[in-house]
């Protein structure tokens, strides 16, 4: 028990310490220096899967120590505590009024009309997206909802055929390509796009999460291949019959909105946990998209 105390303790004071504003629904983490001039990226968590919840506040952490100022936003329940069931919450949306750029892994929410508005008019302003692994199937509203054109299977009387994720995103849930849980995912750099400033020391990385069924439009500029390997071990052996051709796992492309403003996207279908592995978290340089996306 006095090892458990001593331990809740450091880690209060350690909480304290590391996030200059600690919110009741939201964290804040201001820039440790000024590399990026302390722009303002909002983060946005929440799924049921991969505990985006965890990861983000880790992102921003790393982003905060880039330069950037940094909000992460969640689902929070009734209680006050974080819920990713809880489809219907996003926190403190006010955030995504001042937000240079948006970090989302989000999956099936169906959002109240004032974070909805929020997020659109941040959409509609050109914002900058890094959208993560579910994002694709971010949204799911009901048919005769206003925002029904978000939802992920959106048919094309919205306006949106296959929702937020193909219209802006450049792809919707499609499938499994690799078997879930069971076969990993070994990322293949494009040979056609190696000199992008994205793939700065970005070499071969090997991650635990399968790789999704892809077909983004030809306006996209695909990064990184996933080559579906026969388990989750790093030295397994590709599967080749899932690999003739291989899914693209990250991309990026321009999206210009209905407001003629043009969003600057990139989306990846790996679980955010495991984007740390690029330099686009990596601690020990400065952010690949510095000047580049933001």
């Amino acid at each position: 028990m006095k090892f458990i105390k001593h331990f809740v303790v450091s880690y209060l004071i350690f909480a304290i310490a590391s996030f200059s504003i600690f919110a009741a629904d939201h964290l804040n983490f201001k820039a440790t220096q000024g590399l990026n001039k302390g722009k303002h990226v909002v983060f946005l968590a929440g799924d049921e899967e991969y505990r985006s919840e965890e990861a983000m506040p880790l992102m921003a952490q790393i982003m905060a120590d880039q330069g950037f100022d940094c909000t992460v936003l969640f689902s929070i329940n009734d209680n006050g505590i974080v819920d990713p069931d809880l489809q219907s919450s996003l926190s403190h949306p006010e955030a995504l009024d001042s937000a240079d750029a948006i970090v989302m892994s989000l999956r099936f929410r169906n959002w109240s009309d004032e974070a909805m508005m929020k997020f659109e008019a941040a959409l509609m302003r050109g914002t900058p997206i890094v959208a993560l692994r579910t994002s694709t199937h971010a949204f799911n509203f009901k048919t005769d909802s206003k925002w029904a054109k978000y939802s992920f299977n959106a048919t094309p009387a919205t306006g949106w055929a296959k929702g937020f994720g193909r219209e802006v995103l450049g792809e919707t849930w499609v499938s499994h390509h690799g078997k879930h849980k069971q076969e990993g995912c070994r990322s293949i750099i494009e040979a056609t796009n190696k000199a992008n400033q994205l793939l700065n020391g970005v070499g071969e990385i090997f991650v635990t999460t399968d790789v999704y069924g892809a077909n983004p439009p030809e306006d996209v500029s695909i990064l990184l291949r996933g080559q579906v390997t026969e388990t989750l071990e790093p030295t397994s052996a590709p599967v080749e019959s899932k690999n003739n051709p291989m899914q693209p796992i990250a991309w990026t492309r321009f999206y210009k909105n209905a407001a003629g403003k043009t969003n600057r996207i990139f989306t990846t279908t790996w679980e955010p946990q495991l984007i740390c592995s690029m330099k686009i978290c990596a601690a020990s340089s400065p952010m690949p998209f510095t000047g580049v996306w933001i």
